[in-house]
């Protein structure tokens, strides 16, 4: 009989399970529940943008694009990222990935040595630390703190940088808390990796959805420009979660070893998607106004509804998350979300599936219906008068 324990990679095996999937199980077994937890939009892909993949397969591109992907969209990146956000990145500096996951994967995987430390700001999306631990690396987490408005402070990384520091990520605007980066912030950072060699991640998937304020990358801040790896997407800015594409920005050098992994494990991305993109990044930026503006009405209506409830709540100024402070009711994160759950069918997710140092908060998305954020509002009410 196969001793399938002993055949599993240890590396591997050692990795715990998301800590969002356990509500969605659980939310998969009842009727007339409200999910504020997947960080999805509830809008369908604009029309425009399925009706040019609908396009492409009636003109019959259904065969593998070029590795690095489509010229045209590799063109039309170039293009958008200098008229949205004033980079300059030519065609050649950019590749197509399977989602901005992939573009993630390929960055860590190409700079990281066994022993190899990662600096990984937490709370922070669930990714970043076993993707470092599959490549044998070893995240170093850093908490950052509400008082800060949960941003990566020039001390903080400064206190954890040491020999063996290889990459540091920088996952703004944040998943889960909302915090961003602003230019000052940047400049900071810059100034703690000069003279380094450590290189950047910059996960700007959500760099579309600011409020308030336009995304600064670090790719802006010419100190970091070098060191920078940009991954982006479409999935949140163009509702285009479902079309798996990505795309990854940075010095060639690095891009090029990132797409041999790519070659061997991807070939390429899907070609639907990528005619699909072409059309988003030409003609999308009246959808990306109408969805943020959207985010930002129910990010109001979300914030004064836990507010009022008494609850604790930073401001996010960034993507679709809040990250309410629900410690103080003898409940841990977990049990305080399972019971919400079970008792009141609203699923949000624990703060510490994001990190340790997110014990005591909880996420909730508001990329739902006004409709749907009312009523959770009301049903988080009832649960918390209980509690009290």
């Amino acid at each position: 009989m196969m001793d399938y324990e002993k055949l599993l990679s240890k590396n591997v095996r050692t990795l715990q399970p998301s800590g969002i999937r356990k509500f969605f199980d659980i939310l998969d077994t009842m009727k007339d529940a409200i999910s504020l937890g997947i960080g999805e939009p509830d809008f369908v892909t604009p029309w425009h943008i399925r009706e040019a993949g609908v396009y492409s397969l009636e003109q019959g591109h259904t065969k593998y694009t070029s590795n690095a992907g489509l010229s045209r969209l590799r063109a039309v990146a170039s293009e958008y990222l200098a008229r949205r956000f004033e980079l300059t990145f030519s065609p050649e500096d950019i590749f197509i990935t399977v989602g901005g996951s992939e573009a993630i994967d390929l960055c860590i995987r190409s700079l990281v040595d066994p022993g190899d430390e990662v600096i990984v700001p937490v709370p922070s999306f669930v990714c970043y630390g076993p993707l470092v631990t599959m490549a044998c690396g070893v995240p170093v987490y850093v908490e950052t703190k509400a008082e800060n408005e949960f941003k990566l402070t020039a001390e903080e990384l400064r206190a954890v940088i040491t020999p063996r520091t290889k990459l540091l990520v920088l996952p703004y605007p944040n998943n889960p808390t909302g915090a961003i980066l602003e230019r000052g912030d940047l400049e900071a950072i810059a100034e703690v990796l000069k003279g380094t060699d450590i290189m950047v991640l910059s996960d700007e998937i959500y760099a579309e959805l600011t409020y308030g304020q336009k995304h600064v990358s670090p790719c802006n801040i010419p100190e970091l420009k070098e060191r920078t790896m940009l991954v982006n997407g479409f999935s949140k800015a163009y509702a285009m979660t479902g079309w798996r594409l990505g795309y990854v920005c940075g010095p060639r050098p690095i891009m090029k070893q990132m797409l041999k992994i790519h070659q061997y494990g991807i070939m390429s991305a899907p070609t639907t998607s990528q005619y699909a993109a072409i059309e988003a990044l030409k003609n999308g930026d009246g959808d990306i106004e109408t969805m943020r503006e959207s985010y930002n009405k129910r990010r109001k209506l979300l914030l004064k509804g836990l507010r009022d409830l008494g609850l604790t709540c930073f401001e996010p100024r960034g993507a679709f998350y809040m990250f309410p402070k629900i410690g103080g009711f003898g409940l841990s994160s977990d049990e305080f979300c399972t019971r919400f759950l079970q008792e009141e069918k609203v699923a949000i997710i624990p703060g510490t599936a994001f990190g340790q140092g997110g014990e005591g908060f909880t996420r909730i998305c508001y990329a739902s219906s006004v409709e749907n954020i009312e009523t959770a509002l009301s049903r988080l009410g009832d649960f918390l008068g209980r509690l009290r």
